[in-house]
């Protein structure tokens, strides 16, 4: 058995290979994932849940460092 960080990062790399083949219905990705490397679903849904929370994460991040509006320019 695989311990949980190889095996969170193994599945996050099969969910963004799904995301890039254009699948994008979540249950679709969920059976995928489970068939393709026989863990739980339960399992799945959990690391997509920190994949979700890593990626909202970076999002914040670079809207962090977006230009300022235009309302903020005429001030």
């Amino acid at each position: 058995m695989l311990n949980r960080i190889n095996q969170s990062t193994i599945i996050k790399e099969a969910i963004n290979s799904y995301l890039n083949k254009g699948i994008t219905d979540k249950q679709d990705i969920y059976s995928k994932v489970v068939d393709q490397l026989g863990v739980p679903r339960p399992t799945v849904r959990r690391v997509a849940r920190d994949l979700r929370t890593e990626l909202l994460q970076k999002i914040q991040i670079l809207q962090s460092d977006m230009p300022k509006t235009s309302t903020d320019e005429e001030e």
